[in-house]
């Protein structure tokens, strides 16, 4: 804006000159040639000796060239000056406003299209600056699984520029809410607030227009945001999940101060020619003044709008139009538009480059000349990524590194904004600011209380509820070197998956690809993929595990890992024997024995009699017997070969088999990280709280090989590495005594004699 007011300043400076310039060389001429008598010459020669009369007619020859000389440069002064008049602050930025201007011939009245420019114009120091602790307000609607991700770029982009304090108003259905409640009460950005508005509840405001585009009846809730965002909320900005955000959102706030007389509506003129009506024979848009406008990005004075009656606006002009038009094409764009075309006053055209639409057959590219000139991009094709545009590849890879950042990073403070206070932060800070960083173990116990930001159903996910109530969750966790088992797992276990993936923003995106490309993930719609994004040094195989055993719609889980594939058919051997054994009303963990390969390429066995045959071979073995025997023991092996019904183990020290439980178990225990000791404390647990170890006699899982994970390296070659998890183990023993008290002695001596 100093910059605008400078300019301003040099104009009129320049006027000045051009009017006073032809003046003051006049009256310097004529005082010239009065002073001691004698003519002052212009011409650059130096006079010559001639008769008075060839000086006389020789001095008004050179007096004429001089001053034609300065007329010229005047008129080129004022041409260049009035060009720059024109082209005004955000031409010189490369936005073509005479390009985007209201259409010729459209009907509307010259008288008309001047009053919306003079509107739009601006004047020197009508924009004041945004507060540096002004809350700009952002209103999204948001449903389903994969616009939930949308979001997650969306906001990135706008928290990577951000230097406000932001309020989030998401209009979410309980999926979305769900998804992104997690995923910002586990980002923990400071100075961002959310608030979520029920979008099933305002179904029934827009669910009388038939609407024939993609985003279906949530495509039409940005009508009904005056009834629903806070009456006290003033203005807001509006915008679409697949947009991304080139620069401060502050500056489009700030364009509210712009606004004058009856303007309440910011919007973008279309780049399309869809409301021209001329894309194809007996195309028959809805109404729209010129080219209209695309609703993308929408300012929105909301206070106004109220006291307009918007409502009732809208309403009158959607049931005018739908008697011939039948139904919307564009959702709420097309109602937005017939509502502008009656009443031109209400909208303030903003410059096209806050809505830069990369559909196919646009103008987009008229927005722009350098990347500096971008603001917002606006992804409006149904093709999204693979729209057909002279600079997609820019556009591509500026959406990608949004896309790919690490949030983490945009967990900064925004300095001398005062935060509101949160709970959960201040716990945080507060458990913290207990440890000790001088402990050895100090990353250890860290890793505890870090909070990793959480992404559930990272695809899209149904589920159909079993009938008789005895579907079981196969319960997994797992990092990107462990994703080829994924189609495995699912060609074995075709019931409900929950799994917990420690990725990376850049591997979660790979992850992403990777699924779309398998047509088998892809037929699997009751699998929940449910990220949790990297931080630290160690891996968090326990907090993943209670990621994915929370999120389960079952009353029974098998708590399994990514690398053991289960037996076929195991889910329905597993569902009826929940009922077998009576599971619902008794505290029972029905164990799956478990075996490994060391070949790459098994042929799985088909049934108990050839597994028995197989482990004779030696193609099969029972899991870890020759590392960690104790870790399986219990189960029995010698029993389970000629065992025709279930029978009972007591649990021993360092058990860890896989179980099936109720969803109310306990949680895994967080202190564990990486290699070791994460699931002995969990059956220790489990065993505590009385359950009864029965193992199952025609069930088992077999351990596929894979290259020695980071964390058992770890173990195996840092010293201080096992020296913590001894510290560990000693600690949660101690909570198991203090917590379950004379019963919880078995496990220190049980843990003293092995």
């Amino acid at each position: 804006m100093l910059g605008i007011c400078r300019g301003r300043r040099k104009f009129l400076a320049a006027s000045l000159t051009v009017l006073f310039v032809p003046a003051i060389t006049w009256i310097y001429l004529f005082a010239g040639s009065f002073e001691d008598g004698k003519p002052v010459s212009l011409s650059p020669l130096e006079s010559q000796p001639h008769s008075p009369r060839y000086a006389a007619s020789s001095q008004r020859e050179s007096l004429e060239i001089r001053v034609r000389e300065v007329e010229e440069e005047n008129r080129v002064l004022r041409k260049q000056l009035s060009l720059a008049q024109g082209r005004g602050p955000a031409q010189r930025r490369g936005n073509h406003s005479r390009t985007y201007s209201m259409e010729e011939g459209t009907g509307d009245s010259e008288s008309l299209r001047a009053g919306i420019v003079a509107g739009n114009s601006s004047e020197c120091g009508q924009q004041p600056a945004v507060e540096k602790c002004e809350t700009i307000h952002v209103a999204i609607v948001c449903a389903g699984y994969n616009a939930s991700r949308d979001v997650v770029t969306l906001v990135k982009s706008v928290l990577f520029h951000r230097r406000n304090p932001l309020h989030f108003h998401l209009i979410a259905d309980a999926i979305a809410k769900q998804i992104l409640a997690t995923l910002f009460q586990t980002w923990m950005v400071p100075a961002v607030r959310i608030d979520f508005y029920d979008a099933d509840e305002l179904k029934s405001e827009v669910s009388w227009i038939p609407n024939k585009h993609y985003s279906g009846i949530y495509g039409l809730m940005k009508l009904v945001l005056t009834k629903t965002l806070p009456s006290n909320l003033e203005r807001v900005i509006v915008l679409d999940t697949d947009i991304t955000f080139a620069t401060d959102i502050a500056e489009l706030w700030a364009v509210f101060h712009k606004f004058k007389g009856q303007q309440v509506l910011g919007l973008v003129e279309n780049q399309s020619d869809w409301y021209l009506g001329n894309l194809w024979k007996n195309h028959r848009p809805w109404p729209a003044l010129g080219r209209g406008y695309n609703t993308g990005v929408i300012l929105l004075l909301l206070d106004k709008l109220r006291k307009m009656k918007w409502e009732q606006m809208w309403r009158l002009t959607a049931e005018r139009e739908l008697m011939s038009m039948l139904s919307t094409s564009l959702a709420d764009q097309d109602i937005f538009n017939a509502v502008i075309k009656q009443n031109p006053f209400l909208v303030y055209q903003l410059p096209c480059f806050w809505n830069v639409q990369l559909s196919d057959h646009t103008r987009s590219e008229q927005c722009y000349r350098d990347v500096s000139d971008l603001k917002v991009i606006h992804w409006n094709s149904p093709k999204k990524l693979r729209v057909k545009n002279k600079h997609v590849e820019f556009f591509r890879n500026l959406y990608l590194t949004f896309l790919e950042y690490d949030g983490n990073l945009l967990r900064r403070e925004l300095f001398g904004c005062p935060s509101e206070a949160d709970v959960n932060s201040e716990n945080l800070q507060k458990q913290l600011s207990e440890l000790d960083e001088d402990d050895l173990c100090y990353e250890f116990r860290r890793e505890r209380f870090t909070v990793h930001r959480t992404h559930l159903y990272f695809l899209h996910y149904e589920y159909e509820p079993a009938s008789d109530n005895t579907d079981v969750t196969l319960v997994a966790q797992l990092s990107m070197d462990r994703l080829q088992m994924l189609e495995a797992i699912c060609k074995h276990w075709e019931g409900p998956i929950s799994l917990a993936l420690y990725l990376s923003d850049a591997e979660a995106q790979q992850f992403l690809r990777y699924a779309q490309g398998s047509e088998v993930l892809m037929s699997r719609h009751n699998v929940g993929y449910h990220i949790v994004y990297k931080e630290g040094q160690f891996y968090p195989v326990n907090l993943l595990r209670n990621v994915a055993m929370k999120h389960i719609s079952t009353p029974y889980m098998f708590l399994s890992d990514i690398d053991f594939l289960p037996m076929y058919g195991l889910y329905e051997y597993l569902r009826k024997s929940v009922t077998q054994l009576d599971l619902a009303n008794t505290k029972k963990a029905l164990i799956v024995p478990a075996f490994e390969t060391l070949r790459y390429r098994l042929s799985f066995p088909k049934s108990k009699a050839e597994l028995l045959s197989m482990l004779d071979m030696g193609t099969l073995f029972t899991f870890r017997y020759h590392v960690w025997t104790k870790g399986h023991a219990p189960t029995n092996f010698a029993k389970w070969r000629t065992a025709t019904t279930p029978y009972r183990v007591e649990w021993e020290a360092d058990f860890e088999p896989y179980v099936v439980v109720r969803k109310d178990c306990p949680e895994y225990d967080r202190r564990f990280v990486g290699f070791g000791w994460n699931k002995v404390a969990h059956i220790m647990e489990l065993d505590a709280q009385e359950y009864e170890f029965t193992v199952l006699p025609n069930a088992y899982m077999i351990h596929m090989p894979h290259a020695p994970s980071f964390d058992i390296t770890k173990f195996r070659s840092n010293k201080q590495y096992r020296i913590c998890l001894k510290t560990l183990k000693e600690e949660f023993q101690q909570d198991m005594s203090r917590h379950y008290g004379f019963a919880a002695l078995k496990y220190l001596t049980a843990e003293n004699n092995s």
